[in-house]
């Protein structure tokens, strides 16, 4: 049986491709820390507009 030649094909990642799946960063930080953030700085910018009404 001869051996076949195999053909390898894009991805289905339209042609992006991945180095590393898990990218090392000096600040790891959790997702939860980022949503805790954004509802922190939401209720400080609701709080400031019931304090100090504009006008």
């Amino acid at each position: 049986m001869p051996k076949q030649n195999k053909i390898h094909m894009p991805g289905a990642f339209g042609g992006l491709m991945r180095y590393d799946e898990e990218f090392k960063s000096r600040f790891m930080i959790s997702p939860n820390v980022i949503i805790g953030f954004v509802i922190a700085i939401i209720v400080f910018v609701l709080a400031l507009t019931l304090l100090f009404p504009v006008g």
